[in-house]
């Protein structure tokens, strides 16, 4: 016979705290006008009860990258980032090269949860994404494909139901 699952308490999901974040689409073919993905994760964030910040699309550049999420790193509204796209292996793949020079410290679990999670719905193919979790001056950056099932499964599975914690261990 199976236990009962116990559901998480407050200590591994955080409380109903409010969190602002931003949104910053990676992308060299898409506009801000026509970009589903950056749209489906501003929505999807703001439906479990967070403030959008800002939403805004780069070109797939290092560059690019950084001068976008430089200024929210010191802003006191922002407390969690997501990027959407650039996180494949093609040489316009920039995002993850990105937060690593901003001297990103990776998260290891949040990358392999999510490809496991993935290897579920994509296949094999889940193992060529390098979706992660990096801190970068203590904030959060969700690194996400830029698929929206790449988003969905993202936000709904992984980011919503940890994100308030983890912003509160981060302020300790």
């Amino acid at each position: 016979m199976t236990p009962p699952e116990t559901p998480p308490g407050r200590h591994h999901l955080g409380g109903g705290r409010s969190l602002g974040f931003v949104v910053l689409s990676v992308s060299d073919t898409h506009t801000e006008e026509d970009d589903p993905s950056g749209h489906l994760a501003c929505d999807l964030m703001t439906a479990g009860g967070h403030r959008l910040v800002r939403y805004r699309l780069v070109a797939n550049s290092v560059a690019d990258v950084r001068d976008a999420l430089d200024p929210y790193l010191e802003d006191r509204a922002v407390e969690a980032l997501i990027t959407v796209g650039g996180t494949g292996v093609s040489s316009r793949d920039l995002t993850v090269n990105a937060l690593e020079a901003m001297g990103g410290r990776l998260l290891p679990g949040f990358g392999e949860v999510y490809r496991s999670t993935s290897l579920a719905e994509v296949g094999p193919l889940a193992t060529l994404s390098r979706a992660g979790l990096y801190l970068v001056k203590l904030k959060p950056i969700f690194a996400l494909p830029g698929s929206e099932r790449a988003v969905r499964t993202g936000i709904e599975r992984l980011i919503l139901p940890s994100v308030q914690h983890l912003v509160e261990e981060l302020e300790r």
